[in-house]
């Protein structure tokens, strides 16, 4: 028994060894599949990174050398017409602003017909003033002119008559005379009475406050039962045809390129609409205080239009064919503006420039270009003349 258990315990131990080289051996099986998986990954990502992440549009070209070319954006920007215009504020205004008073003696007033606001025709009555006494005195004249004419009829009978027995010798020749004189006096009463009537019915008249030409009311300032006279002053204003204007400011420079009759675009202050109009007068003199003049702009009537109020002009004064740029493209330095173009040769070359009228659209150039020139969009900072730079092409737009 001794025997037997000595070798049942040699073969166990055989068997755990056998179990451990067998385990060594699969763990070094495994780290070298991991090893080689971990090396596979690391080429597929080096091989990526050095290739498939290389730009194009870097790549050196052949013959170029090993440095890259920048990318410019580039314009052909041609020719546009462009509107010269010049923009100034300034205030609201009725073109023909009519102060409307008393014309005759005046009197109390008791009615008032209109109300700021509303539009009244020329003859219109604004206001009227009481006349009961002018009344009674327009009845009296005209019984007075009854009595002339029975006088001046009475007087041409008797005058007839003694015509008729002039003839006769009856009547002499002295009380004909008489007679046509009566006559004749007694038509003058008539016509003397006729004027008076017919002055006391034009002062009647003139207690009418009426409107002197169509237009809007702007401003009421009486009420009933108000004294009015000559010396009252102004009860109503009145707009001449609606009209408004805009008295625009503008400097001494600006005021020289402005002629009667261009057109200016107005925009009221917190409006989003516009209107257009016209410069009917040009300021004769400067302000030598703000060297400053006045274009007055006249626009028809329309309901949102109100003087004193506050808006915006830009008036038209010409137009030029001329490149029009982005403000991009524009540079300037102690040397004045200049824009970058690229050449035939893909070189940068400095273009000096002189920039015009300024837009949302962009800035016109009058002089350095003829519209047919590859120029530098934007970023003409960052390039120098003389570099090759590899230009893109893009359409003018704004």
């Amino acid at each position: 028994m001794n025997f037997e258990t000595t070798g049942w315990r040699r073969q166990a131990l055989e068997g755990e060894v056998l179990d451990e080289v067998v385990i060594a051996q699969r763990r070094k099986r495994r780290r070298i599949i991991i090893a080689a998986a971990i090396a596979a990954i690391l080429l597929i990502a080096a091989f990526f990174a050095f290739a498939g992440g290389e730009d194009p549009a870097t790549t050196p070209a052949a013959g170029e050398g090993a440095e890259a070319l920048p990318s410019v954006t580039v314009i052909v920007p041609g020719n546009e017409q462009i509107s010269r215009t010049i923009s100034a504020t300034g205030t609201l205004a009725a073109r023909r602003d009519m102060p409307v008073g008393v014309a005759g003696e005046g009197g109390e007033v008791s009615r008032v017909l209109v109300e700021a606001g509303d539009w009244v025709n020329a003859g219109q009555a604004l206001a009227t003033i009481e006349r009961s006494v002018q009344s009674q005195q327009a009845r009296q004249l005209a019984a007075q002119i009854q009595v002339a004419r029975a006088e001046a009829d009475l007087a041409q009978s008797e005058l007839d008559r003694a015509l008729a027995l002039v003839d006769r010798g009856f009547i002499s020749k002295a009380d004909v005379d008489r007679k046509t004189a009566t006559r004749d006096a007694a038509v003058a009463r008539v016509r003397v009475a006729e004027a008076q009537l017919a002055e006391t019915r034009a002062r009647i008249g003139r207690l009418d406050v009426r409107a002197p030409a169509s237009g809007l009311v702007l401003d009421r300032m009486v009420e009933p039962g108000q004294i009015v006279g000559p010396g009252s002053g102004a009860l109503f204003r009145i707009a001449m045809g609606g009209e408004m204007e805009l008295v625009a400011k503008l400097s001494q420079e600006d005021l020289a390129r402005v002629t009667v009759g261009v057109p200016a675009t107005v925009t009221p202050v917190g409006s989003t609409d516009s209107y257009q109009g016209q410069v009917w007068q040009v300021s004769p003199v400067i302000d030598p205080q703000t060297r400053q003049g006045d274009a007055r702009i006249s626009i028809p009537y329309q309901p949102d239009l109100r003087p004193g109020g506050f808006a915006s002009a830009t008036i038209v004064t010409g137009a030029i064919d001329a490149p029009l740029l982005p403000e991009s493209a524009v540079l300037s330095d102690e040397k004045g503006s200049y824009v970058y173009i690229v050449d035939q040769k893909d070189m940068v070359v400095r273009r000096p420039v002189r920039t015009g009228q300024i837009t949302d659209e962009g800035v016109a150039i009058v002089e350095g270009l003829n519209g047919t020139e590859r120029v530098v969009r934007s970023a003409g900072g960052f390039l120098n003349p003389g570099e090759k730079v590899r230009p893109v092409r893009q359409k003018a737009g704004r």
